[in-house]
């Protein structure tokens, strides 16, 4: 069972973490460039498809892979366990992307233009970030970095 909930979450954290970079690598540069919002919009649209699931595999796979290291999860962020500091970053990470998106979904995309283009790219960096750092927590885990 370990080895498939790994397995999912690693193969989500790819989809989510690498549609993100080209997103932010490859995408927003040029939309920003030729001030195109129905550029970043069909993205969006294609990406979302593979990303939204990919996400949700990530959470619930996480959630389960956090309570096989820590079963107790009022200690998921007591950190004079080593192993929470890792929990309790992909936690964080998750609360911040979560209102990035949220912010992003409900403010910026209903208005989106030409006009507040840098806007948008203002949530896309951030969470790319993110994205980035949850795949470097995650690492963590084996490594011991955080701890």
């Amino acid at each position: 069972m370990y080895g498939t909930l790994l397995l999912l979450h690693i193969l989500s954290a790819t989809i989510w973490t690498g549609g993100h970079i080209v997103l932010s690598v490859v995408i927003l540069p040029k939309v920003l460039r030729e001030r195109s919002p129905e550029q970043l919009l069909s993205f969006e649209s294609v990406f979302e498809k593979i990303g939204m699931p990919a996400l949700i595999v990530q959470v619930v796979t996480g959630l389960m892979l956090a309570h096989r290291l820590v079963p107790d999860v009022s200690q998921w962020f007591d950190m004079t366990n080593p192993v929470s500091h890792g929990i309790a970053a992909k936690l964080t990470l998750l609360a911040l992307t979560f209102g990035f998106a949220i912010d992003a979904r409900f403010r910026v995309i209903p208005v989106l233009s030409k006009n507040n283009l840098v806007d948008m790219a203002w949530h896309i960096i951030p969470v790319t970030l993110f994205s980035i750092l949850f795949v470097v927590v995650g690492v963590s885990f084996r490594t011991g970095w955080l701890y």
